[in-house]
């Protein structure tokens, strides 16, 4: 017999060891997160503040940017920690951690996509009964629903992936702690693992993508009877943002996600993880907002009430009083 240490911590080797080029992927990661944290939390300030954007079809939207940007500072900041840094470690309760809340939120997405494609579906086949068919009783059961299963789904695969043994090498080839990655490195047999992953993900997957094609069938069939040419371009250039989205995620998902052990490239691997957990919670704000005419009229609504203020100075016998002219 031979002693074996089990590993207490495991180091993110991430995309290279140039000091140059870490630098440069600092500067780079650093204003995508940025942009990212900005782009999401306007838009829910945005959501909340305008009143005209209190309905369920923006709920789901501040809700989508909240999970992007919690999803997004799950990974890039430590990211960008270990670009300027020589210890690139992490703690094993930390990896475990970090997996959990990639996997919540990520899953979460999926879920929230689904359903977002379904209030499409409701808001344009019945648009004069939307409001009560989307009521409070039925838009927050899905968002916590949407949450419950991507922590439950997060829970599973936690559990099971820091359940087997990591006595050999502790170095993850990856920028964050991901599924794959680990089991890659795990001195167990991880046949389980492996089709716990692909079982599930590709059930979330199969479910979820089919709610987003059967919603927008009937949405198509609904399209196709509309006799106003302008009440179709609405609702392509609504619909239109929500389909670029779905299909970039998911996109990803799958080729990250469903494929055999074999098969996995350490710089494919990598590249497409930056899509879905760093690019994609930046873009959506952008996705969603430049075909969206109500949040670009809130936007300029908002703009010009706190920034555009012209004002008058007028004197009073014996008192100076300012006049605001919105």
């Amino acid at each position: 017999m031979k002693n074996v240490t089990k590993a207490t911590m495991f180091v993110l080797k991430g995309f290279t060891d140039d000091p140059k080029l870490q630098v440069l992927f600092f500067i780079l990661f650093l204003a995508i997160y940025l942009f990212t944290l900005l782009g999401n939390l306007g838009l829910i300030v945005l959501v909340v503040g305008d009143s005209r954007l209190h309905n369920p079809m923006y709920y789901f939207l501040s809700v989508l940017s909240s999970v992007d940007a919690c999803f997004s500072s799950v990974i890039t900041p430590n990211m960008l920690v270990n670009f300027m840094s020589k210890n690139k470690a992490i703690s094993f309760h930390g990896c475990a951690a970090q997996m959990f809340l990639g996997v919540a939120f990520g899953t979460t997405e999926c879920f929230l996509l689904a359903v977002m494609a379904y209030d499409r579906y409701v808001a344009i086949y019945n648009p004069l009964l939307y409001a009560v068919t989307m009521s409070p009783r039925v838009y927050v059961p899905l968002i916590t629903a949407s949450y419950v299963g991507g922590i439950l789904h997060a829970t599973l695969h936690t559990v099971a992936t820091f359940s087997l043994s990591f006595c050999g090498s502790n170095e993850i080839r990856h920028f964050f702690c991901d599924i794959p990655p680990l089991l890659t490195i795990s001195t167990s047999d991880t046949y389980i693992n492996q089709l716990l992953l692909f079982y599930f993900v590709s059930s979330i997957e199969i479910i979820t993508i089919l709610i987003v094609l059967v919603s927008y069938g009937f949405i198509l069939f609904t399209i196709l009877k509309m006799r106003s040419a302008g009440g179709r371009r609405k609702v392509f250039s609504t619909c239109g943002s929500h389909l670029t989205g779905v299909m970039i995620y998911h996109g990803t998902i799958l080729f990250m996600y469903l494929r055999p052990s074999s098969s996995y490239a350490l710089e494919h691997d990598m590249i497409v993880s930056i899509l879905y957990t760093i690019v994609i919670p930046m873009l959506n704000p952008i996705i969603y907002s430049l075909r969206n005419k109500d949040i670009k009229e809130a936007i300029r609504r908002n703009l010009r009430i706190d920034i555009n203020i012209p004002y008058i100075i007028y004197p009073f016998p014996n008192n100076t009083g300012l006049f605001f002219l919105p």
